[in-house]
């Protein structure tokens, strides 16, 4: 009969799970599309510092960000198919990822006020030290020819600055990438979700890097979120939490973070307005 055929398609050498199949892959998305995406909100904040640093006119940040962009689906792809492949072959791995999570989360944490000094960053002195850069932005150009030295072809700022961005990327990948795997272990799922994270990257920066100091708890709540993915590793052995869970531990931690962060400053702007009353 039909459930007979229904039970035999769902059920079988490459479905053996059944069809609860599709609807757990799409809860590993999610969850893996929802930590990927509250990381990238910390990235945002470093890159909107980076560009306060150099003064980077807004108009030629869309350039900045499309390519940086580009240049992180790139990376992370290699990322995640080098990661994949190690796990396949060593799945052991999987516990250095989970105490490597677990350690950067206690940092982030303990250091959530750290400040951005992009001129001790090695890679930027190495590009400096390579390639002779002007003082102008050319109009957004990344080379360009100085007519006051013999028409010479250099870098631009912007140059320095979309290196500085997608360094900046390639650190968040190094957390971010195995935080997913605790996920699910399926190249697929853990590129897809990296993907439509990231490609909504830009718009999401216009829209928050004007309010980034509003989200006072954002490190607290990222670093909860990586010791949780970590400690979820290291004890893949013992209890494999389930993907619904992980889903809901991710989207309690967020929206407690959210809710923690609009009270304070709330409760901020009210001492504020009762302080300039009294004076």
């Amino acid at each position: 009969d039909t459930a007979t055929v229904v039970d035999l398609m769902a059920v079988g050498p490459g479905n053996p799970q059944g069809i609860n199949d599709g609807s757990s892959a799409t809860v590993k998305y999610l969850t893996g599309y929802l930590i990927e995406k509250s990381l990238s909100v910390d990235n945002i904040f470093v890159i909107a510092l980076i560009f306060s640093y150099f003064a980077v006119p807004r108009a030629y940040q869309h350039r900045v960000l499309f390519w940086g962009i580009l240049g992180a689906l790139v990376m992370r792809a290699i990322f995640i198919l080098a990661g994949a492949a190690l796990l396949a072959r060593f799945h052991w791995i999987i516990y250095i990822f989970g105490a490597f999570l677990l350690f950067t989360g206690i940092k982030m944490a303990l250091h959530r006020n750290e400040e951005l000094h992009p001129e001790h960053n090695p890679v930027l002195k190495l590009v400096r030290r390579l390639v002779p850069v002007t003082n102008d932005y050319h109009k957004g150009h990344f080379f360009a020819r100085d007519a006051r030295n013999t028409g010479k072809l250099m870098a631009t700022p912007l140059f320095l600055v979309l290196v500085l961005v997608e360094t900046t990327d390639l650190i968040f990948a190094v957390d971010s990438i195995p935080a997913i795997f605790a996920v699910t272990e399926d190249p697929f799922l853990v590129y897809t979700s990296n993907i439509f994270a990231i490609l909504g990257l830009r718009s999401l920066y216009f829209v928050l890097a004007g309010v980034m100091d509003k989200f006072v708890y954002l490190k607290l709540g990222l670093s909860a979120i990586l010791v949780f993915v970590g400690a979820k590793m290291l004890l893949t052995e013992v209890y494999k939490i389930p993907a619904t869970v992980s889903l809901l531990v991710v989207v309690s931690m967020l929206a407690i973070t959210i809710v923690a962060s609009m009270r304070k400053n709330r409760r901020e702007e009210k001492e504020a307005r009762i302080a300039a009353e009294l004076t």
